[in-house]
């Protein structure tokens, strides 16, 4: 499932107040979606490593009261009220044992003495076996208690999520450009840079640092040589366009370049430049483009600022490319 799916599923899970395990292989942003739902749901979330955990860390530990007996004290991490999320991340990374100990708070809700309380649900999330990911196979008999849904990467789900977030202009259009390298990743050649989307927010950190000189060595380790050297000749593109707001003085007669790359790069940069003072100019730019490149431009002018899309520039474009929007 894609991002925007696998949100819709969490919430009906969480509904129908079931436990749900998330599968993806690293960097794709499955904390991130449980975190967007919780907070889209305005629910609490206790984000517990399953990994640093040892079985005791879960029962608790036990004391002597009045009446003599033993009685064990639960975890100050576990929930007492409210309305929430525990959400168990790299469940199936944590050894056996701890694993185990989840059996009967997964499935009955329960740990010994303590009960989770109503109106909280449980949410966990781990790599596959397949990604040579840090993971301890999953028994059947908690493998059993889950709903399980598998995370897929979606380049159009990023994208929105990356304009949201305020990553680089430029990133943003190499990746659409070059959508195949937002997850690219092959277990088997074992490196420790690679592209994922999460690794592409690091770049996106050391774009906006600054220090130029050093983006190749740094993108580099971070997601690749390979990855990061398409990306620099990208830069170079970009960086040599002309002045969105020369462009926009005469957006009639600006030039319009032929190559994709080109298209790209000028896209991402007038879109970050568009303003309610000027989006006429600039659906007159894009009304020059290719299709493609025009609702591109458009989409993503709006999604940085959506009162764009009451301005009457707007509206006359959407009736004319209403048949491409559909």
């Amino acid at each position: 499932m894609k991002p925007s799916v696998v949100k819709d599923a969490l919430k009906q899970c969480i509904a129908a107040n079931r436990p749900t395990h998330i599968w993806g292989p690293p960097g794709v942003g499955k904390s991130q979606v449980v975190a967007q739902v919780a907070t889209e749901l305005k629910l609490d979330l206790i984000d517990v490593r399953a990994v640093l955990l040892d079985p005791v860390d879960l029962r608790g530990l036990p004391k002597i009261n009045n009446d003599g007996m033993a009685h064990w004290c639960p975890p100050a991490f576990l929930p007492r009220e409210g309305k929430g999320i525990l959400f168990l991340d790299e469940l199936n990374a944590a050894p056996p044992l701890v694993q185990a100990a989840c059996y009967q708070l997964i499935l009955d809700r329960k740990l010994g003495e303590y009960e989770l309380p109503e109106g909280w649900v449980i949410l966990a999330a781990g790599n596959r076996e397949t990604d040579r990911a840090v993971t301890s196979r999953m028994s059947s008999a908690l493998a059993n208690r889950f709903v399980h849904i598998y995370f897929d990467v979606d380049v159009s789900d990023w994208i929105d999520w990356a304009l949201d977030k305020g990553l680089t202009t430029e990133l943003i259009s190499f990746i659409r450009f070059r959508p195949g390298l937002l997850h690219s990743f092959d277990p088997k050649k074992n490196e420790k840079a690679f592209p994922t989307p999460r690794s592409w927010e690091f770049v996106s950190d050391v774009l906006q640092a600054g220090n130029s000189n050093i983006e190749l060595e740094l993108s580099s380790g971070i997601v690749g040589e390979g990855a990061a050297t398409e990306l620099m000749a990208f830069l170079k593109i970009y960086r040599n366009l002309p002045d969105p707001d020369v462009i926009l003085l005469d957006p009639k007669a600006a030039k319009v370049p032929e190559d994709p790359a080109t298209l790209y790069a000028i896209c991402g940069s007038l879109s970050n430049k568009a303003s309610d003072q000027n989006f006429g100019r600039v659906i007159t730019y894009a009304n020059r483009l290719p299709d493609e490149f025009s609702v591109l431009l458009v989409r993503d002018a709006v999604k940085r600022d959506n009162q764009l899309s009451l301005t009457r520039a707007f509206v006359e474009w959407t009736s004319v490319h209403n048949d491409i929007l559909i």
